[in-house]
């Protein structure tokens, strides 16, 4: 029986499957290639830089959620770093002790009451909510700069959309690191989803989730913990198995 938060899990989980594959068969590779071909310093730079294109998302957001104190924030780290930062290129901001707040539609949703709603996998983007998507739209079309710039522009062979398409090259590289997190997980699509479920509740408060709605994010009266424990069990036994044959076949 899905959980309560998940009733769509089955289209969910076959969602997961296509854009499991779609990555390890294109989109990984592309972003493996391009940390190759790059340094460290040349993706931070870059990295750098579309944080700070995409920063007007956080200001109009901040703005609806009045807070306006985020917002002057957010502004100030826009002028300093595409001034002084070259364009954002560089992060003197920070220096300056003037921190990144990132937010979204999707949580201006929740800090006006809006319920987050069944959690959704959509094609080639992954974990969303009914309530979070909306973030999809409306980011878009009215705070994100990428996506005037492609609107503004006509170029041949779709160039207008490179830098969206870099930016997503970007994320997808800086999240390889963190691959190592989901392979002992018994279920990776759980994994994805409790994980997404978490950062969304931190940023919707700040950091800072009152108990009784990290309690209801666990959701413990939809879960049978000593199942998952036998089941986790289970899951690692089979893979010690796995790789017992794996080192005898190398020894022969």
């Amino acid at each position: 029986m899905p959980r309560s938060d998940d009733p769509y899990e089955k289209f969910n989980r076959n969602v997961y499957a296509f854009n499991d594959y779609a990555d390890r068969v294109a989109i990984r590779p592309v972003a493996t290639a391009y940390r190759t071909a790059t340094t460290q310093t040349m993706q931070r730079l870059v990295s750098d830089f579309f944080s700070n294109v995409e920063t007007p998302i956080s200001i109009g957001n901040e703005l609806l959620q009045v807070r306006p104190m985020d917002a002057l924030r957010g502004a100030s780290r826009l002028v300093i770093n595409t001034t002084i930062g070259i364009f954002g290129f560089l992060d003197p901001a920070s220096a300056l002790g003037i921190q990144a707040d990132e937010t979204d539609f999707g949580v201006t949703l929740a800090r006006w009451g809006v319920p987050d709603g069944p959690y959704l996998v959509l094609p080639l983007y992954g974990s969303t909510t009914l309530r979070d998507v909306w973030r999809l739209p409306v980011d878009s079309y009215f705070f994100d700069p990428l996506y005037y710039f492609a609107s503004a522009h006509n170029y041949a062979l779709g160039a207008q959309y490179a830098p969206s398409a870099i930016y997503l090259v970007t994320l997808r590289a800086s999240a390889i690191d963190a691959e190592g997190l989901v392979e002992g997980a018994f279920d990776p699509y759980a994994f994805y989803r409790d994980a997404y479920r978490q950062r969304r509740m931190y940023k919707i408060y700040h950091g800072e989730p009152p108990p009784e709605v990290i309690q209801a994010l666990q959701g413990v009266n939809d879960i049978d913990v000593d199942k998952l424990l036998e089941e986790q069990r289970a899951y690692e036994q089979k893979s010690k198995s796995i790789s017992g044959q794996t080192n005898s076949e190398d020894d022969d």
